[in-house]
């Protein structure tokens, strides 16, 4: 028993920031983004939340899936971005789009975070407690980046993304691999709230990503690719079977790394960040609502997913479409 994706949807907020607009803002120019990222432009909310884009990400996902929202049993949004602690993204989610059945809660596996739900959602289905789940990543990553911070806040882009999946008994997820590394965590993180009671307080400090970006490229290009051969060993699947390889979007030369490790042509790594930047959690569910509405995904095609990030979180799967 499996999961198989049966819908896929993306939402994006309407302003689009390009490298040049952002010359305004930093030190830096077009020409140095693009070589040093690959990113172009990236959309950034100008009132739009997280619950409004994952939201409409997920009735976007259930319209192409042919169900209703009654119908669903589990709804996870896995985030670092939410607008609230309390109540979670997913419950607010529910309440938007009428899913009114559905457990719903948050996970918070950074840019990890989508496939982190991505596998939770089929541990629920393997053991036999739900039948389907709405799964979705979103962020409006825009409001914790410092905007004085060339080396952030060029890379930085907000959206969200879901997928419906449904229980299959062939196909769907063939294998799934996650890890994290704890002892990193410090090289790619972002404050809460400092502590502040009748007892103590605590001065504030900037609550913003802060990112080794040397050290969490050498951990990408290190760990993904490792990740990627335990997964297909693990479901005794060849790279050469895979017919794309979907990662999450961080980098152009931390993609290019790992095809180089994985002696995988890069024309098999789809990438659409020159467009949207790194969109944490929601890097991955975009690009494969791109892909599918491209008409790019055709049944029984197999799928490498892979994500990475903050924690530090990674992991990888292999599906069948």
């Amino acid at each position: 028993m499996s999961i198989r994706i049966i819908g896929t949807g993306s939402a994006l907020p309407e302003k689009i920031v390009g490298n040049r607009d952002l010359t305004e803002l930093v030190e830096t120019s077009d020409e140095w983004i693009k070589e040093r990222t690959g990113i172009g432009s990236r959309h950034i909310s100008t009132g739009e939340t997280l619950v409004s884009l994952t939201a409409n990400a997920c009735e976007r996902a259930l319209e192409n899936a042919g169900r209703e929202a009654a119908d669903v049993e589990l709804l996870l949004v896995a985030t670092c971005s939410p607008e609230r602690n309390i109540p979670c993204a997913a419950c607010q989610v529910q309440s938007a789009i009428g899913a009114n059945q559905a457990v719903a809660f948050d996970l918070n596996a950074a840019c990890a975070g989508f496939l982190f739900a991505l596998n939770t959602a089929w541990a629920y289905v393997e053991a036999g407690i739900y039948k389907n789940a709405l799964v979705a990543g979103g962020e409006v990553l825009s409001k914790i980046v410092d905007w004085t911070d060339r080396g952030t806040c060029i890379l930085f882009g907000d959206g969200a993304g879901a997928v419906y999946v449904e229980k299959c008994e062939t196909g769907g997820i063939l294998g799934f691999v996650q890890h994290s590394d704890g002892t990193k965590g410090d090289v790619l993180k972002c404050d809460s709230r400092a502590l502040k009671n009748p007892y103590v307080d605590r001065p504030m400090e900037a609550q913003y990503v802060q990112m080794d970006g040397r050290e969490v490229f050498a951990f990408a290009v290190r760990q993904v690719p490792a990740s990627i051969q335990e997964v297909l060993e693990k479901t005794g699947i060849g790279a050469a079977d895979i017919d794309l390889f979907v990662l999450h979007q961080a980098n152009k030369r931390i993609i290019e790394g790992i095809s180089k490790r994985l002696s995988v042509d890069l024309d098999r790594f789809p990438i659409n960040l020159d467009r949207v930047g790194n969109m944490s959690a929601a890097a991955i569910p975009v690009l494969l609502d791109e892909l599918n509405r491209q008409g790019r995904l055709k049944s029984g095609m197999k799928l490498v997913l892979s994500g990475f990030g903050a924690g530090l979180t990674y992991g990888a799967c292999v599906m069948e479409w």
